[in-house]
């Protein structure tokens, strides 16, 4: 592994900000897409909740199988004339993602019913295949950028605030857009946002290729000038060997549950009857964004990013399990408690991306062997996974909470249940990550800290030979402490 000399060791903010625009140039097609397609289906196209809850399942699992083929791509090729990995596979898959979010909004009421399923069904997967196309370099991306595990909590929490600054500064707009004032649905309006987000996504993809660096060029995917070639199938059984990224990939189902959106719409449509307040949420949760941003990464530094998640999903659980037993009339004041109680739940959504790369980090100091995008792809797997089952499953209840396709009213009945719903998928979500990173997460603060600098070792090792010494001594003494 060659590393790029510098005299800064610290990321500049124009670094992290470009970063940050990866991340928030994917949110835009995929928040929106995840917030509000299973609503245009229902509610502009007539589709049952039923068929989406399926049709996503299907989807979802399709594509965590083709995570790992995609994610493999910038290990066993390289394209471009410079020495970046993973830059050109982004400006590859970032306009085709733009353009799938134009064809899961079009309009389609007026073509057969089996035209308007299939282009509902096509349009979903070749979104969810662009997405995966763009977002796994970019993930991968920060182990190249930069290998101090400081810079790397920022790189999360830029990453984080890329998704979250879109759930506050762009999809409670979308609310403006998608309703008249009798609270009916419009069609132009989601198929305009469509625009706005596709043609917005590729100038902050842009950036990110514009504004950060890829410093760490690998040479060799394997300790010694022995080791064996790249192989998918190798890399995919050392994950599973993996401890810390299992935990990880647990916890990231745990937050799938956590961050299901789609229930919004129902809450404040039919529980609260005012679907345009949910452009005030984004006041409301402003603050609690900046108070996480500053104070997040401060008390990682101090208490270590796993102790944390258990003390913050800790929180949350308590919190959740408090709003679902008082209902609160006011849809504002929810909006207000309800940011209160996720406050928890940012603190895994900051430092999340910080425990893959650590996890990728894990892997080289357990066996010396090192594929980034492979690794983060196998991460993503366990997303995909988890984003099936809280997409699916949630769109299911929706229809088993009394939601009839077509209807000109819903029953008070479902505005009472979606109440529950929207409260129990975060509780449950945070139990998941409580127990995955508490009972299995091995890398406390100062186990971290000794597996670094037996890296930083390695890395500065002069030869093959002496590389091959010191990995051969990790190894013996993590078998050691695995034995007792």
């Amino acid at each position: 592994m060659k590393k790029e000399q510098t005299k800064e060791t610290k990321l500049s903010f124009l670094e992290q900000f470009g970063y940050f625009s990866g991340d928030f140039g994917g949110s835009l097609v995929n928040l929106y897409i995840s917030a509000f397609y299973v609503t245009f289906c229902n509610y502009v196209l007539g589709i049952s909740p039923a068929w989406m809850a399926s049709l996503i399942f299907v989807a979802k699992i399709w594509d965590a199988i083709n995570d790992p083929m995609i994610g493999s791509l910038p290990d066993r090729f390289k394209i471009g004339k410079g020495s970046d990995k993973f830059k050109p596979w982004v400006k590859i898959f970032m306009v085709p993602l733009a353009l799938t979010g134009l064809l899961c909004f079009t309009d389609t009421t007026s073509f057969p019913s089996v035209i308007k399923h299939a282009w509902v069904a096509v349009s979903y997967i070749l979104y969810g295949m662009a997405y995966t196309g763009v977002s796994m370099p970019y993930g991968a991306m920060a182990s190249v950028i930069t290998d101090s595990p400081v810079e790397r909590t920022r790189l999360s929490r830029a990453r984080a605030f890329g998704g979250m600054g879109v759930g506050i500064l762009f999809i409670p707009v979308v609310s403006l857009a998608i309703w008249d004032d009798a609270g009916n649905p419009k069609a132009s309006g989601y198929f305009l946002m469509a625009i706005v987000a596709g043609v917005l996504s590729i100038i902050f993809y842009l950036l990110l290729v514009n504004l950060t660096k890829e410093r760490i060029h690998q040479e060799h995917r394997f300790v010694g000038d022995n080791a064996p070639k790249y192989s998918l199938g190798h890399v995919v059984k050392e994950a599973f060997t993996n401890r810390a990224l299992i935990a990880v990939m647990i916890a990231s189902v745990g937050s799938m549950f956590a961050s299901a959106q789609s229930m919004n719409n129902y809450l404040f449509k039919e529980y609260y009857h005012m679907p345009k307040a949910m452009a005030a949420s984004s006041f409301i949760s402003l603050p609690m964004m900046f108070l996480a941003f500053f104070a997040v990464p401060h008390l990682a530094k101090i208490v270590g990013n796993r102790k944390l998640i258990i003390y913050s999903a800790a929180y949350s659980i308590v919190a959740f399990a408090i709003l679902y037993l008082v209902r609160i009339p006011n849809c504002y004041v929810f909006m207000f408690v309800n940011s209160i109680a996720n406050l928890g739940l940012t603190a895994f959504t900051m430092l999340v991306w910080a425990l893959v790369t650590e996890s990728i980090d894990y892997q080289e100091y357990k066996s010396g062997e090192r594929s980034d995008g492979t690794m983060y792809s196998i991460y993503t797997f366990s997303r995909k996974i988890g984003s099936a089952a809280a997409a699916s499953l949630s769109t299911a209840l929706i229809g088993t909470a009394g939601f009839v396709a077509g209807a000109a009213e819903q029953s008070p009945a479902f505005g009472e249940n979606i109440r529950k719903l929207v409260i129990l998928m975060p509780l449950f979500g945070a139990v998941v990550i409580l127990v995955s990173i508490w009972l299995v997460y091995p890398l406390t603060k100062n186990k971290s800290e000794e597996m670094y600098e037996k890296l930083h070792k390695i890395h500065s090792a002069n030869n093959s030979n002496e590389k091959e010494a010191i990995a051969e001594d990790i190894n013996s003494a993590e078998l050691e402490v695995e034995n007792v």
